[in-house]
């Protein structure tokens, strides 16, 4: 990227402030584009996700809880049967394609939770999957230019 260029950073969020523990629950995406190395514009995207599709009837396997927690446990259910992991069943691919749309024109998307599927459809679709543990948007962002943000692969599930 040639230094005048700007970067753009999508975090998913239901509220414009914080990161949203499950990157398919969120219903928005907090775009901040960074120039010289600052934050100089926001902008609030609509997001397809789980409730979208659940409205719909194209999700195919609703939970009926919130996955706001920490997803170093076993559910207990298996997702659909499929092998890949949460996210990668029939029909998948056309979920995540329209959960990514309004952010192609981004080059990282944090998350702090994500099924392997949405994290694999990110990185087909040429953008930098980040799972953090850090809950708000700014900071993240803050450590995410200096370098400092740990990806937490170890949250997929």
């Amino acid at each position: 990227m040639e230094a005048n260029q700007a970067l753009k950073i999508a975090a998913v969020t239901d509220d414009g402030r914080t990161i949203s523990a499950h990157f398919g629950r969120a219903r928005a995406y907090l775009v901040c584009t960074v120039e010289g190395g600052r934050v100089v514009a926001e902008e609030l995207r609509d997001k397809a996700g789980h409730h979208t599709f659940a409205a719909s009837g194209e999700h195919g396997h609703e939970h009926g809880h919130e996955h706001d927690h920490d997803h170093g446990h076993d559910h207990g259910h298996d997702h659909g049967g499929h092998a890949g992991g949460h996210g990668t069943g029939p029909g998948a691919a056309a979920r995540h394609a329209t959960m990514t749309e309004p952010v192609l024109d981004c080059a990282v998307v944090l998350a702090r939770g994500m099924g392997r599927g949405a994290y694999l459809a990110l990185e087909q679709a040429g953008l930098e999957p980040f799972i953090t543990t850090e809950a708000s948007i700014a900071d993240a962002v803050r450590a995410y230019l200096a370098g400092e943000l740990v990806n937490h692969t170890e949250r997929l599930h």
